[in-house]
């Protein structure tokens, strides 16, 4: 049994990958559950090192790694490498300071003593998505293995040559059999993954509609997960900001990855008394942006994954602009091979349109005009997501003061919203729950035990 992938520069069949069945899945999750015994029983020392190594590995081979990216789901290459770098800095991180989040606490008690230690749990399963293979791997796996845990990656069916290379990175890195392996599944077999006794805890990064069935499966069986789900991020431009640097960034978030991105700067709220001049500002930098193939390093925006996405982006605009926005540059189907959709920037949306209501993956900004920065806020939560947030102004406790009032899990004063190691990242609402990275994450996937110390007999 075997999943094809389709090159979505070329719109042609790519290479077919193995998948497991039921079977050879239960063997992988037992042999992971086997190595959690010893894993578990390694010095910080000891896992860092390795995960160093995996980090080296990867950058030895970044060309390579990052042309799988590129190939399989559109990734252009400057962004893929950055990709693999960014994944290797990730295991670094934990590698370095995985020990310090760990440390135990001392706590007031009626004990002679009395603590809490970090523990690991076992195997941990990571559900991952397309758009950023290496990255959301080694935000899953990094630190659920320095804390001692095993990992089994389930990878996007439309990655597996991504999800291979990964694997090879550990493995070429000496990682002990067992401690961090690969799992090509069906979508139909994750379900018996998730309630097979073996695993322990569950990390999902995908759309609200998936993570909900995850989210329920996993409750059933009493199991802990973390949810990264969809975001629609609101980017907040008031009047006294620098414009010129906020155009720049809010640009730059919209189309990497070709927008394909939870965090992209998704809804751009404009006070009204800069709107036009904002909007033009937007339109000018929009239409410097080179669509092509993603291998070429001029290109700025590769294509969307699939095809099914990419017609799903067009709808979205229609529908929108036959809602009442005004296209102000894209909006077309391209003719030709491969599944690419132009650059795209609608304004005057509302909340009635199906671009405000819906996440749109893809390389589309769309703009609104507020009142002024109350206004602002209140358009920003009219989402039933959560994720990130941008404000941009030249008022830096007015920004620190109105990031209280946005319902996300991340805001961004004058910057872009980005994940960061050392920082956590989540959503509230629809985004999903938990945290990853930072010392949050690595707590996700602990047993925080309680150590009660009474005096001393005889």
């Amino acid at each position: 049994m075997s999943q094809t992938v389709i090159n979505p520069t070329t719109g042609k069949t790519l290479h077919e990958f193995p998948v497991m069945d039921p079977a050879q899945r239960d063997a992988i999750l037992e042999r992971s559950e086997v190595a959690y015994r010893d894993w578990r029983k390694t010095s910080f020392a000891e896992r860092a090192a390795l995960l160093r190594r995996v980090a080296e590995v990867m950058r030895e081979d970044r060309e390579r790694l990052a042309l799988l990216m590129t190939d399989e789901m559109g990734k252009p290459i400057r962004e893929a490498r950055g990709e693999v770098d960014k994944a290797a800095w990730c295991a670094e991180h934990y590698a370095d300071h995985a020990e310090d989040y760990l440390a135990s606490e001392m706590l007031g008690s009626d004990a002679t003593v009395s603590y809490v230690q970090y523990l690991p749990i076992g195997t941990v399963l990571g559900i991952l998505p397309w758009n950023a293979p290496f990255w959301l791997a080694f935000r899953f796996a990094a630190p659920a293995l320095m804390a001692g845990n095993t990992c089994v990656m389930k990878h996007d069916a439309h990655v597996p040559a991504c999800a291979a290379g990964i694997m090879e990175s550990f493995e070429k890195a000496g990682v002990p059999q067992g401690v961090f392996q690969n799992l090509p599944l069906k979508t139909e077999d994750i379900q018996g993954a998730i309630e097979t006794e073996c695993v322990r805890a569950i990390s999902f990064t995908g759309s609200d509609r998936a993570g909900a069935i995850v989210a329920a499966t996993a409750a059933r069986q009493i199991k802990p997960a973390v949810l990264e789900l969809g975001g629609s991020d609101p980017v907040i431009v008031l009047a006294d900001a620098d414009l010129e640097a906020a155009a720049d960034t809010v640009v730059l978030s919209r189309i990497i990855n070709a927008g394909q991105s939870c965090i992209a700067a998704k809804r751009i709220i404009i006070e009204e008394s800069i709107y036009e001049r904002f909007l033009d500002m937007m339109k000018t930098r929009l239409e410097k942006l080179t669509m092509g193939d993603p291998r070429e390093e001029s290109t700025d925006v590769g294509p969307i994954a699939r095809d099914d996405l990419r017609d799903g982006l067009h709808r979205q605009v229609q529908a929108s602009i036959e809602a009442g926005a005004r296209c102000l540059v894209g909006g077309e189907m391209p003719d030709g091979d491969g599944f690419f959709y132009p650059v795209t920037f609608l304004a005057d949306v509302d909340d009635s349109m199906v671009a405000f209501c819906e996440e749109t993956f893809g390389p589309i900004a769309v703009a609104m005009s507020a009142r002024d920065a109350d206004h602002a806020l209140e358009i920003a939560n009219s989402t039933q997501y959560g994720l990130g947030a941008a404000v941009w102004t030249g008022d830096t406790a007015k920004a620190i003061n109105m990031a209280r009032d946005i319902e996300t899990g991340q805001v961004a004063i004058n910057g872009i919203v980005k994940t960061d190691p050392r920082l956590p990242s989540g959503g509230v609402k629809r985004s999903g729950y938990g945290r990853e990275l930072g010392p949050h994450g690595i707590k996700m996937f602990v047993n925080a035990q309680q150590v009660w110390v009474g005096p001393k007999v005889g």
